[in-house]
């Protein structure tokens, strides 16, 4: 169950208190976006700029992480102020985090290696990232109708290559189609489920799972389809 942005509905996205919240009201795993300053340091932030100014907006990656906005968290920060007994969920939005990410969970935070999820809407970035770790799960981050090749040549390409599994939008999915990724042993992931009846229908067909800026009621829901979640 993975709160996207932390409890986004609740809290302000992407703040540790987002993720504090989120992690209070039962989530068992935290969804951010993550940015390497121009210093190296990976960050959580949707946007990835900063805006000075009325009109201006600057990348994140062309600013050192002392000057950023206090209420934009490292990921080291997260780790230290939240733990590491959840699953995490990362959009890699810098050509370097892949990377980053990798060796800061390695030194930091190795036990939660092998429950860190690291997203991206381009495949071949993914197929670049595999031979960095063996224990970190990499997910294929797209849209039904962006898979030119068909679903069924996709799940058995992600399996060739090692990528764990994907991430669609709630209408992309149906039974049929998480019974095919789990053919070929790829995690379906389902993200954008705000209401009741959507987060029941992406569990009753099998999703492994869901996101939600509604953590309570993806808890509920989850626990009255499910049971007690388990990391």
């Amino acid at each position: 169950m993975f709160a996207h942005r932390g409890a986004r509905a609740y809290a302000p996205e992407n703040t540790i208190e987002a993720f504090q919240l989120a992690l209070k009201l039962g989530a068992t795993g935290l969804e951010s976006d993550v940015w390497i300053t121009s210093d190296g340091v990976a960050v959580l932030d949707h946007d990835g700029h900063v805006r000075s100014g009325l009109f201006k907006k600057t990348p994140i990656g062309q600013i050192r992480r002392d000057r950023l906005p206090g209420h934009i968290p490292t990921l080291l920060e997260l780790f230290e102020r939240c733990g590491v007994d959840y699953h995490l969920s990362l959009d890699l939005k810098d050509p370097d985090a892949g990377q980053a990410v990798v060796e800061l969970v390695r030194q930091h935070a190795p036990t939660l290696m092998s429950r860190l999820w690291l997203c991206h809407p381009v495949l071949e970035q993914l197929i670049a990232l595999r031979p960095i770790d063996d224990q970190v799960k990499l997910v294929d981050s797209t849209r039904l109708e962006r898979i030119g090749e068909g679903p069924e040549r996709r799940a058995a390409r992600l399996a060739a290559e090692g990528i764990d599994g994907i991430n669609l939008r709630k209408q992309d999915w149906n039974g049929g189609l998480v019974t095919l990724f789990h053919r070929f042993e790829r995690t379906a992931f389902s993200w954008d489920l705000q209401l009741d009846h959507h987060l029941a229908s992406a569990l009753r067909m099998g999703i492994d799972a869901v996101y939600s800026d509604y953590v309570d009621r993806m808890v509920d829901v989850f626990t009255s389809e499910i049971g007690s979640p388990e990391l």
